[in-house]
């Protein structure tokens, strides 16, 4: 066997292992959630205008920076997400007849039409997502993420 280079030498990490790091298996579980997302929705919205589309349904009518922290979104993100929901019809803007300066958002009646397809397959998402785990740790899973956010 070949003796290893010195300058290919792995670190002593102390017994860290990558895969036991709460951020990595964060990532990992989001990663499944997302693909998992996209193959249910079939590509339709991406998971954060999916987020806003129902957020703007359930408020009927809500500020974009009150939208972003609905969604947990940047106000450059929620910026984004706003302007291709406005491109797709499924959103528009309105003045907020008690303050001139800020615009509300709603959904257009087309909008409305794909929240009401798409939430059905939102919940088959946390459904398949959440299918290795039995109905309490599903519970404790979802607790835990919720005491962490």
């Amino acid at each position: 066997m070949p003796k290893r280079k010195a300058d290919t030498a792995l670190p002593d990490t102390g017994g860290y292992v990558l895969e036991d790091q709460i951020g990595y298996l964060l990532r990992r579980a989001h990663q499944r959630a997302s693909s998992l997302f996209q193959d249910i929705m079939c590509n339709e919205l991406t998971p954060p205008q999916y987020a806003a589309l129902v957020k703007i349904g359930a408020f009927g009518s809500v500020s974009q920076n009150q939208l972003g922290r609905a969604v947990a979104m940047d106000p450059a993100t929620s910026q984004g997400v706003v302007q291709r929901l406005l491109a797709k019809k499924l959103v528009r803007r309105a003045a907020d007849p008690g303050d001139k300066r800020r615009t509300m958002l709603s959904l257009t009646p087309e909008g409305k039409a794909v929240v009401e397809r798409l939430v059905p397959l939102g919940a088959r998402v946390t459904e398949a997502t959440l299918a290795p785990l039995d109905d309490a740790d599903r519970a404790r899973l979802l607790d835990f993420l919720k005491r962490l956010g």
